[in-house]
């Protein structure tokens, strides 16, 4: 879905059902229904076997190109972009997801404030580097100071595990493979993939290797237990792998949409294949092309709730307002529980609303819902905050752009929002209560530093 807001000191650029959020460190997180929905369900076997609880378990990722993966703020794993389209199948995938699970569950992190727990993950992975800077130099303002390489270096230092805890890790997460009845062979094809980085200046390593010193014979240690498991080479089922390659085409197109053409060839009729091409076709504003390609799709597959989300966004991007709102309903009748698409549609309502207030009220009833599994979205409450001010409910609008604030560490505007707020709210109204929350949160923040 791509969406642009320009709001209070960040952009937030939503793609298609990929919602881009940029912090401070100019790293990305990616929100995405399809692609978290696939990657949770295959995962949830693998957690339960590392003795740990799904809901506790977050999997965040990052848009970036480098071969990366780590584990921060407690039990939240995050797992470029690039990472996925090194894969070549989602054993591969499940087999890096697993070795960071147990360093999960071997309790091998390195705590930073309890506050980061509670954190936007946008917030969280810019807290990382700012944390990273401060540890590197010793000085806790250094963050704000220290450029793209520094913060580079300095999440290195902080994420970086010992070689006890990695083959700790290695040896969990092939026994979670083991118990969850996954091909353990993923792990060892895609860190032979990676064999000769240490053999490189660390300069020139991929960030994975960096952080997780990778030898030879840390591979062979690997190869050789993995190849004990009875399911050693049987790979994941044919359904799976197309899951998975629809999302490395839907990352493909969507990241680097020019380069669909170089990564399928024009013999390439399968669905990830032309599901690429609709979505680089998108994201270079041929509205025509793309819009054909879309309904190619949905002839094939008329219920499936990407599809639709994407082409409603397609619609809602285009111009066609209205238009986009029917498949935005479909998407929703089908995947009820998905809030970032009914986040979506409610963007599509307040635009289809114009200057008149026909569509806000649904809106906010759709955001309302959507609230219930995003908390900690930022885009949710940004949307709440602009229905409720087109509305002319100024409280209201400040009291979600001040939980906005909020989210994203930003403690003195947050407090700002909930004055301005608290002038046209009720005494002892719930938005009353509220607000006095976030107050004492703000205090609490300015007495713990």
């Amino acid at each position: 879905m791509k969406q642009i807001f320009s709001a209070l000191l960040l952009s937030v650029f939503m793609l298609f059902g990929i919602s881009l959020y940029a912090p401070v460190s100019a790293q990305t997180i990616i929100r995405d229904t399809e692609l978290e929905n696939a990657v949770e369900a295959w995962s949830e076997p693998i957690i339960l076997a590392s003795n740990l609880s799904p809901k506790s378990i977050n999997i965040i990722f990052v848009q970036d190109s480098a071969i990366n993966a780590f584990v921060a703020g407690g039990s939240n794993v995050f797992i470029y972009t690039g990472l996925i389209e090194k894969a070549e199948n989602p054993q591969e995938l499940l087999g890096v997801i697993a070795h960071e699970l147990g360093h999960i569950s071997g309790g091998h992190l390195i705590r930073t404030r309890e506050a980061l727990r509670n954190a936007s993950y946008e917030a969280m992975l810019g807290t990382i580097l700012g944390v990273g800077a401060a540890i590197l130099t010793g000085d806790s303002s250094a963050a704000s100071a220290i450029g793209t390489a520094g913060q580079s270096t300095a999440q290195r230092r902080f994420l970086t595990h010992s070689r006890t805890h990695e083959s700790s890790a290695d040896q969990a997460g092939l026994a979670a493979l083991k118990t969850a009845k996954i091909d353990p062979e993923g792990l060892v094809t895609f860190f032979e993939k990676l064999q000769d980085q240490d053999l490189l200046p660390q300069t020139q390593q991929v960030e994975y290797v960096r952080t997780h010193p990778l030898t030879r014979n840390r591979i062979e240690a690997i190869k050789t237990k993995a190849q004990q498991s009875p399911l050693y080479g049987q790979g994941m089922s044919t359904e799976k792998q197309e899951q998975f390659d629809r999302l490395r085409a839907k990352l493909i197109g969507f990241i680097q949409p020019t380069y669909v053409e170089l990564t399928y060839s024009k013999k390439d009729t399968s669905i990830a294949a032309q599901y690429a091409r609709a979505i680089a076709a998108y994201r270079q504003n041929q509205k025509s092309e793309a819009l054909q390609l879309i309904d190619a799709l949905l002839t094939k597959e008329p219920k499936n709730p990407y599809f639709l989300e994407l082409k409603g966004q397609m619609l809602l991007e285009f111009g066609d307002v209205e238009a986009s709102l029917s498949p935005y309903r479909e998407a929703i009748a089908i995947l009820p529980n998905a809030g970032l698409i009914r986040a979506a549609y409610a963007h599509a309502l307040i635009e289809a609303s114009g200057k008149s207030d026909k569509y806000l009220n649904e809106a906010i009833d759709q955001l309302n819902i959507a609230y219930k599994t995003e908390k900690n979205s930022l885009n949710v409450q940004r949307l709440l905050g602009t229905a409720y001010g087109r509305l002319g409910q100024e409280g209201k609008a400040n009291i979600h752009l001040a939980e906005e604030a909020l989210l994203k560490g930003q403690y003195e505007y947050a407090a700002q929002r909930i004055n301005v707020a608290l002038k046209n709210t009720k005494n002892g109204s719930p938005d009353w209560y509220k607000a006095q929350d976030m107050l004492n949160v703000i205090k609490l923040d300015k007495e713990s530093n």
